[in-house]
Protein backbone atom coordinates (compact mmCIF):
# COMPACT_ATOMS: atom_id res chain seq x y z
CA UNK A 1 0.00 0.00 0.00
CA UNK A 2 1.45 3.63 -1.13
CA UNK A 3 1.91 6.15 1.66
CA UNK A 4 -0.23 8.94 1.82
CA UNK A 5 0.41 12.75 2.13
CA UNK A 6 -1.45 14.70 4.47
CA UNK A 7 -3.99 15.66 2.00
CA UNK A 8 -4.26 12.08 1.57
CA UNK A 9 -3.04 11.50 -2.03
CA UNK A 10 -0.85 8.46 -2.69
CA UNK A 11 2.85 9.29 -3.07
CA UNK A 12 4.79 6.17 -4.92
CA UNK A 13 8.13 5.90 -2.91
CA UNK A 14 9.90 3.10 -3.26
CA UNK A 15 12.68 3.48 -1.33
CA UNK A 16 14.20 6.73 0.52
CA UNK A 17 14.42 9.46 -1.84
CA UNK A 18 18.44 10.62 -3.61
CA UNK A 19 17.04 13.62 -5.54
CA UNK A 20 14.25 15.95 -3.83
CA UNK A 21 13.03 19.62 -4.66
CA UNK A 22 11.70 21.32 -1.89
CA UNK A 23 9.22 24.18 -3.02
CA UNK A 24 8.54 25.61 0.81
CA UNK A 25 11.68 27.35 2.42
CA UNK A 26 10.94 25.76 6.04
CA UNK A 27 10.62 22.39 4.34
CA UNK A 28 13.83 22.82 2.71
CA UNK A 29 15.30 23.72 6.13
CA UNK A 30 14.27 20.78 7.86
CA UNK A 31 15.30 18.21 5.04
CA UNK A 32 19.21 19.36 5.29
CA UNK A 33 19.24 20.14 8.92
CA UNK A 34 20.27 16.79 9.94
CA UNK A 35 17.10 15.36 8.78
CA UNK A 36 18.45 13.62 5.11
CA UNK A 37 21.87 13.40 2.99
CA UNK A 38 22.15 17.45 2.15
CA UNK A 39 23.38 15.87 -1.07
CA UNK A 40 19.87 14.43 -1.65
CA UNK A 41 18.83 18.16 -2.18
CA UNK A 42 19.04 19.07 -5.44
CA UNK A 43 16.82 21.86 -5.73
CA UNK A 44 15.47 25.04 -4.09
CA UNK A 45 12.95 28.04 -4.66
CA UNK A 46 14.46 31.62 -4.39
CA UNK A 47 13.50 32.27 -1.12
CA UNK A 48 14.72 29.08 0.59
CA UNK A 49 17.86 31.15 2.62
CA UNK A 50 18.04 28.60 5.43
CA UNK A 51 20.76 26.85 6.18
CA UNK A 52 22.60 29.56 4.97
CA UNK A 53 25.45 29.14 2.21
CA UNK A 54 22.54 26.34 0.77
CA UNK A 55 24.20 25.68 -2.64
CA UNK A 56 21.44 23.74 -4.87
CA UNK A 57 19.69 24.89 -8.36
CA UNK A 58 16.63 27.39 -7.44
CA UNK A 59 13.91 26.55 -9.67
CA UNK A 60 11.71 30.09 -8.88
CA UNK A 61 9.20 31.13 -6.45
CA UNK A 62 6.55 28.98 -4.19
CA UNK A 63 3.97 30.07 -6.04
CA UNK A 64 4.95 30.17 -9.59
CA UNK A 65 7.70 27.71 -9.65
CA UNK A 66 9.57 26.86 -13.14
CA UNK A 67 7.86 23.50 -13.26
CA UNK A 68 10.21 22.83 -16.36
CA UNK A 69 12.89 23.64 -14.59
CA UNK A 70 11.91 21.27 -11.90
CA UNK A 71 11.56 18.42 -14.16
CA UNK A 72 14.71 18.60 -15.92
CA UNK A 73 16.23 18.26 -11.96
CA UNK A 74 14.93 14.68 -12.53
CA UNK A 75 13.51 14.66 -9.07
CA UNK A 76 12.61 11.19 -7.42
CA UNK A 77 10.60 13.73 -5.11
CA UNK A 78 8.93 17.05 -4.48
CA UNK A 79 7.68 18.24 -1.25
CA UNK A 80 5.38 21.02 -1.81
CA UNK A 81 2.45 22.89 0.42
CA UNK A 82 -1.21 22.90 0.17
CA UNK A 83 -0.90 26.35 1.11
CA UNK A 84 2.18 27.94 -0.22
CA UNK A 85 2.29 26.12 -3.61
CA UNK A 86 -0.43 25.69 -6.13
CA UNK A 87 -2.67 23.09 -7.32
CA UNK A 88 -2.06 23.67 -11.22
CA UNK A 89 1.96 22.98 -10.59
CA UNK A 90 1.60 20.14 -8.47
CA UNK A 91 -0.62 18.25 -11.15
CA UNK A 92 1.25 18.93 -13.55
CA UNK A 93 4.55 17.02 -11.50
CA UNK A 94 2.31 14.46 -11.02
CA UNK A 95 1.13 14.02 -14.38
CA UNK A 96 4.96 13.74 -15.48
CA UNK A 97 5.32 10.83 -12.77
CA UNK A 98 7.13 12.97 -10.14
CA UNK A 99 6.04 11.86 -6.58
CA UNK A 100 4.91 14.75 -4.33
CA UNK A 101 4.14 14.82 -1.16
CA UNK A 102 1.95 17.53 -0.22
CA UNK A 103 1.61 18.58 3.14
CA UNK A 104 -0.96 20.78 5.00
CA UNK A 105 -1.25 23.96 6.49
CA UNK A 106 -1.19 23.66 10.01
CA UNK A 107 -3.56 25.06 12.55
CA UNK A 108 -0.97 24.31 15.52
CA UNK A 109 2.38 23.59 16.42
CA UNK A 110 1.91 19.83 17.10
CA UNK A 111 0.33 19.72 13.84
CA UNK A 112 3.22 20.85 12.11
CA UNK A 113 5.56 18.74 14.23
CA UNK A 114 3.42 16.15 13.52
CA UNK A 115 3.54 16.53 9.62
CA UNK A 116 7.44 16.47 9.69
CA UNK A 117 7.60 13.40 11.44
CA UNK A 118 5.59 11.50 9.20
CA UNK A 119 7.12 13.03 6.27
CA UNK A 120 10.64 12.38 7.42
CA UNK A 121 9.61 9.21 8.78
CA UNK A 122 7.92 7.44 6.04
CA UNK A 123 10.34 9.21 3.00
CA UNK A 124 13.80 8.55 4.93
CA UNK A 125 12.71 6.55 8.52
CA UNK A 126 14.43 9.67 10.37
CA UNK A 127 13.70 11.21 13.53
CA UNK A 128 16.01 14.16 13.76
CA UNK A 129 17.21 15.87 17.42
CA UNK A 130 15.64 18.85 16.46
CA UNK A 131 12.41 17.59 16.29
CA UNK A 132 12.39 15.78 19.45
CA UNK A 133 13.87 19.24 20.85
CA UNK A 134 10.71 21.41 19.18
CA UNK A 135 8.24 19.13 20.83
CA UNK A 136 9.73 19.34 23.73
CA UNK A 137 9.98 22.66 23.94
CA UNK A 138 6.62 24.06 22.76
CA UNK A 139 4.43 21.01 24.30
CA UNK A 140 3.67 23.91 27.37
CA UNK A 141 0.54 26.94 27.06
CA UNK A 142 1.76 29.81 28.92
CA UNK A 143 -1.73 31.40 30.27
CA UNK A 144 -2.97 34.27 28.58
CA UNK A 145 -1.33 38.04 29.44
CA UNK A 146 -1.73 39.56 26.09
CA UNK A 147 -4.17 40.02 23.17
CA UNK A 148 -2.60 41.01 19.94
CA UNK A 149 -3.18 42.24 15.83
CA UNK A 150 -0.85 40.82 14.00
CA UNK A 151 -0.06 41.86 10.71
CA UNK A 152 1.49 39.77 7.84
CA UNK A 153 0.97 42.39 4.65
CA UNK A 154 -0.11 46.20 4.08
CA UNK A 155 -1.21 47.56 0.81
CA UNK A 156 -3.75 45.94 1.64
CA UNK A 157 -3.24 45.43 5.38
CA UNK A 158 -3.88 41.36 5.81
CA UNK A 159 -3.76 40.15 10.07
CA UNK A 160 -3.57 36.52 11.32
CA UNK A 161 -7.10 35.05 11.61
CA UNK A 162 -8.39 31.72 12.50
CA UNK A 163 -6.24 28.27 12.58
CA UNK A 164 -3.15 29.65 11.74
CA UNK A 165 0.29 27.82 12.66
CA UNK A 166 1.63 31.43 13.75
CA UNK A 167 -1.11 32.27 15.84
CA UNK A 168 -0.91 28.97 17.53
CA UNK A 169 2.78 29.98 18.70
CA UNK A 170 1.97 33.24 19.97
CA UNK A 171 -1.26 31.67 21.93
CA UNK A 172 1.01 29.20 23.49
CA UNK A 173 3.60 32.33 24.34
CA UNK A 174 0.13 33.75 26.35
CA UNK A 175 -0.91 35.89 23.72
CA UNK A 176 -4.32 35.76 22.04
CA UNK A 177 -4.71 36.70 18.51
CA UNK A 178 -7.23 39.37 18.12
CA UNK A 179 -8.89 37.93 15.24
CA UNK A 180 -8.82 34.25 16.07
CA UNK A 181 -12.56 33.85 15.86
CA UNK A 182 -12.71 35.23 12.44
CA UNK A 183 -14.38 33.39 9.42
CA UNK A 184 -11.13 33.83 7.36
CA UNK A 185 -7.47 32.76 8.23
CA UNK A 186 -5.54 35.81 6.77
CA UNK A 187 -8.52 38.78 7.00
CA UNK A 188 -8.29 41.71 4.96
CA UNK A 189 -9.97 44.46 7.47
CA UNK A 190 -9.51 48.43 7.88
CA UNK A 191 -6.99 50.11 9.63
CA UNK A 192 -9.41 51.27 11.94
CA UNK A 193 -10.56 47.95 13.04
CA UNK A 194 -7.04 46.59 13.60
CA UNK A 195 -6.60 49.04 17.67
CA UNK A 196 -8.61 46.61 19.85
CA UNK A 197 -5.48 45.26 21.39
CA UNK A 198 -2.50 46.17 23.91
CA UNK A 199 0.38 44.56 21.43
CA UNK A 200 0.83 44.78 17.52
CA UNK A 201 3.45 41.86 16.39
CA UNK A 202 5.39 43.02 13.26
CA UNK A 203 7.41 40.19 11.79
CA UNK A 204 9.99 41.07 8.88
CA UNK A 205 8.68 38.34 6.36
CA UNK A 206 6.37 37.75 4.25
CA UNK A 207 5.84 41.87 4.98
CA UNK A 208 9.74 43.84 6.02
CA UNK A 209 7.71 45.80 9.17
CA UNK A 210 10.30 47.94 10.59
CA UNK A 211 10.89 50.14 13.69
CA UNK A 212 9.76 53.17 10.99
CA UNK A 213 7.70 51.15 8.88
CA UNK A 214 4.49 49.46 10.62
CA UNK A 215 4.20 51.00 14.61
CA UNK A 216 3.09 54.58 13.35
CA UNK A 217 -0.25 53.00 12.37
CA UNK A 218 -1.51 51.54 15.97
CA UNK A 219 -0.17 54.51 18.04
CA UNK A 220 -2.37 53.13 21.19
CA UNK A 221 -0.49 49.81 20.89
CA UNK A 222 2.90 48.30 22.02
CA UNK A 223 4.91 47.26 19.00
CA UNK A 224 6.95 44.16 19.19
CA UNK A 225 9.19 43.25 16.19
CA UNK A 226 10.08 39.72 15.98
CA UNK A 227 11.62 37.54 13.16
CA UNK A 228 8.99 35.90 10.45
CA UNK A 229 10.94 32.96 10.25
CA UNK A 230 10.45 32.47 14.23
CA UNK A 231 6.79 32.92 14.07
CA UNK A 232 6.28 31.47 10.53
CA UNK A 233 8.48 28.60 9.90
CA UNK A 234 8.21 24.93 11.46
CA UNK A 235 11.17 23.46 11.13
CA UNK A 236 14.65 23.58 13.21
CA UNK A 237 14.15 27.30 13.51
CA UNK A 238 10.80 26.20 16.14
CA UNK A 239 14.08 24.85 18.55
CA UNK A 240 15.54 28.46 19.17
CA UNK A 241 11.87 30.50 17.80
CA UNK A 242 10.01 30.20 21.77
CA UNK A 243 12.95 31.21 23.56
CA UNK A 244 13.61 34.34 20.96
CA UNK A 245 9.98 35.35 20.60
CA UNK A 246 9.38 35.39 24.47
CA UNK A 247 12.46 38.01 24.50
CA UNK A 248 10.99 39.92 21.90
CA UNK A 249 7.71 39.82 23.72
CA UNK A 250 9.25 41.11 27.15
CA UNK A 251 8.73 37.77 28.96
Amino acid sequence: MLPVDDLGEPVPLPGPPARVVSLVPSLTEALVSGAVDPAALVGATDYCTHPAGLDVARVGGSKYPDVDRVLALRPDLVVANGEENRPEDVQRLRADGVPVWVTAAPATVPAALGSLRRLLGTAWDVEPGWLVEAERLWRDVTPPWARAVVPVWRKPWVVLGRDTFAGDVLLRLGVVNAFADHAERYPRPPLADLQDAELVVLPDEPYLFTPDDGPQFFPGLRPVHVSGRHLTWYGPSLVEARASLAAALGR
